[in-house]
């Protein structure tokens, strides 16, 4: 079970044992499986108010994202579980959609011994030994995701562990994770995660993990290994500790890179119901910080790596509806960014501590199906075994949503409340996903397309509301307007008005090159034509929901030019071919421009100590030009709402909204031409991802930024 340790961070510990085992109740796994067959019912109206404004969402089905992998949808499943692999539950799971399951559970695998099938000091349920698993996993049709103990084993067993799985069994299994939450182990202070190393460095991590996918590849050269890294904006994210050359994650990257095949991440945005649902909105900048720490730690050849989420739950609403609004928002929003598997944690885990929740009896049980369970004192009980919960048909909604080889684009809301999320499918439909998270209104909303037109039909309409024990389903409504009832979660399915065929194919993913403050060249693979030629292709610049055209070719790279320094770009390509045709877009690009490349002012930002939630910063500030400066005034605007400057000196520092200004002082209000400088510090807060400004200006002047 997930508990929460006094340093904020979870524990993954056995069921508690307690003087008489968890009461179960009869199995409701009839019951379960036809609730989730989606049976047709009338959608059931809301009770809450509406309210009064209509909420704007915009579709733009030519602004592409990550197309949907086979192994988006994952679940965890653990070695305490007496349920593990059972049909009842490989029913279920199948029927939800999974096609991704970890083994052997969370910090288990860290004491883990799979030849034995022992976990010294923690507990281990009869029929739950790796061959159960993969006949439990074959029978849901998901891809296993293994994790070898690093904690307590060598890098022989885990290759013995490949050797029986794929040369001995044949299972064909291909992803290998290299430990659970190794940074748990006491290096940076919290201690969770099981580790005999004398060394518990990220060093020694690094260099394990390295010894693991050698004797690993060495027995099937086709696995792709994994290393542990820490989620960007939450602990121990940006902390050196010990020797090491650096952070967890950069550690990890230099050292280990070349070796590995993906990076594994948890996120547990913990707070309230209201704050959990609101942190969705860091997954954007996490997932480029992600990528960017790949990009410059872990060597040539750095953007093969992969990233994998296996493990997401939230503290509070875990079996209500709060669970299920975070789980269908923020597997969208890392499937978006291309993460190649989202795993909720767990299955099957044991009741919590029970409370109400929007109307709802929530048991704080971190799995996604009933165990049946009781309190110690049985003063409450869950519904029966296997009765699923709220993040449950949170998962199935995601199946209803999205399918492998889909193609996420951009979608948005003009409301915080209410977030969307669309689709294309290969058959020219369009599933669009909104998600209302205000409990107590229902909200209208008016939808927008671009790049597609939906048919005058009324679309397919999935809703699961709060407190609902089935996903309702029906065809009502128009593609333009809908109420959302409060707290659910709605997806419609759309036919096009007019079915398009021939079209050439998208391009292929685009690289960018010669990036400077105001230009780069854009360059991608050759579409392949349809029923006429290729014309040419348009690149577009995502600016939100809406598509910039950047301009246009008949070759396959375009030099774009008047862009804004220290900007992010993200852009794509599409094809159009001379009967005016359009093809899907291409996979996006992500890039950022250089700083200006000239100024009068040059400033050097560093984060001279980070300790997970804060940092002290530093800011040099130096007058390049020919003339003195007599007083200053420093400004740059933080990327993200959840960064602040909390205290500062050597300056009068104030920070409004997004925007910081530091002005001089007496004693430091004269740069001298050529060169002269000052330094100011402060110290920084955020509560997610710590995305560094990229900009400043001095007296309004842009400055270079070393």
């Amino acid at each position: 079970m997930n508990i929460l340790s006094s340093s904020g961070h979870r524990e993954h510990l056995p069921p508690p044992r307690r003087s008489r085992p968890h009461r179960h109740r009869r199995s409701a796994f009839a019951a379960s499986l036809l609730l989730v067959a989606g049976a047709l019912t009338v959608l059931a109206p809301t009770s809450a108010g509406a309210a009064v404004d209509p909420v704007a969402v915009a579709v733009n089905a030519r602004a592409g994202l990550a197309t949907v992998p086979e192994t988006a949808l994952g679940v965890n499943q653990a070695i305490w579980d007496t349920n593990l692999g059972t049909n009842q539950t490989s029913d279920l799971l199948r029927a939800a959609g999974v096609k991704m399951l970890r083994y052997p559970g969370g910090s288990y695998a860290d004491i883990y011994h799979w030849k034995t099938h022992t976990a010294p000091g923690g507990y281990v349920a009869p029929n739950t030994d790796f061959d159960t698993f993969m006949a439990g996993a074959r029978r849901v049709g998901a891809q296993p995701m293994i994790i070898a103990n690093y904690g307590t084993g060598t890098p022989a067993e885990a290759a013995d562990w490949v050797r029986y799985a794929n040369a001995t069994k044949g299972y064909g299994a291909k992803y290998w994770a290299v430990g659970n939450e190794n940074y748990g182990n006491g290096h940076y202070g919290s201690v969770w995660e099981a580790d005999d190393h004398p060394d518990k460095s990220a060093t020694q991590y690094a260099r394990l993990v390295i010894d693991y996918a050698d004797a690993m590849k060495a027995v099937d050269p086709t696995i792709k290994v994994g290393a542990v890294l820490t989620m960007p904006g939450n602990w121990p994210d940006a902390i050196t500790a010990g020797s090491d050359p650096g952070s967890w994650n950069a550690t990890v990257l230099s050292l280990a890179g070349p070796k590995i095949d993906f990076v594994d991440v948890h996120w547990y945005p913990g707070g309230s119901a209201a704050e959990s649902l609101a942190r969705t909105a860091h997954i954007d900048d996490a997932a480029y910080l992600l990528r960017q720490q790949i990009a410059r730690y872990a060597g040539p050849g750095a953007e093969r790596i992969g990233i994998s989420f296996t493990e997401l739950n939230v503290d509070n609403g875990r079996t209500t509806q709060p669970g299920a609004l975070f789980l269908a928002d923020a597997y969208s929003d890392l499937l978006e960014n291309g993460i190649f598997t989202v795993q909720w944690w767990n299955v099957h885990n044991g009741i919590g501590t029970v409370s109400q929740v929007a109307g709802q009896t929530d048991y704080g049980d971190f799995g996604i199906l009933s165990s049946g369970s009781c309190t110690a004192d049985e003063s409450a009980c869950e519904p029966p075994l296997n009765t699923p919960f709220a993040p449950y048909h949170g998962l199935s909604m995601m199946n209803l949503f999205v399918r492998a080889g889909d193609q996420l684009v951009r979608a948005g809301t003009d409301a915080p409340l209410v977030t969307a999320h669309a689709a294309r499918r290969a058959n020219g439909d369009l599933a669009v996903l909104l998600v209302n998270k205000d409990p107590e209104n229902a909200h209208p909303v008016t939808i927008d397309y671009a790049g597609f037109a939906p048919s005058s039909a009324a679309p397919t309409v999935y809703t699961y509301a709060n407190g609902a024990t089935a996903i309702a389903s029906g065809q009502s409504g128009s593609a333009t307007s809908r109420v959302l009832p409060a707290y659910s979660l709605t997806t419609l399915v759309l036919r096009p008005a007019t079915a398009v065929t021939g079209q050439p194919s998208a391009p292929g993913t685009p690289t960018a090159s010669a990036v400077t403050d105001q230009g780069a060249t854009i360059s991608w693979p050759a579409a392949t034509p349809g029923r006429s030629p290729i014309a040419k292709y348009e690149v577009y610049r995502q600016h939100g929901t809406v598509s910039e055209q950047l301009g246009e070719t008949s070759g396959t790279s375009l030099t774009v030019g008047n862009l804004v320094p220290s900007t992010r770009y993200t852009v794509n390509v599409v094809t159009r071919d001379t009967a005016g045709r359009v093809s899907w877009s291409s996979a996006p690009l992500t890039f950022t421009t250089a700083a200006v490349a000239t100024s009068t002012c040059a400033v050097r930002f560093a984060n001279t100590n980070d300790w997970g939630n804060g940092y002290v910063g530093a800011v040099d500030i130096i007058n390049t030009g020919v003339d003195p400066i007599d007083g200053w005034t420093l400004t740059w605007t933080w990327p993200t709402g959840w960064q602040q400057v909390s205290s500062g000196w050597s300056g009068t520092w104030e920070q409004v909204g997004r925007t910081v200004r530091v002005t001089s002082t007496a004693d430091n209000r004269r740069l001298a031409g050529g060169g002269g400088a000052t330094s100011a510090g402060f110290v920084g807060a955020y509560s997610g991802p710590n995305v560094p400004p990229a900009s400043f200006t001095l007296n309004g002047v842009p400055c270079t930024v070393r």
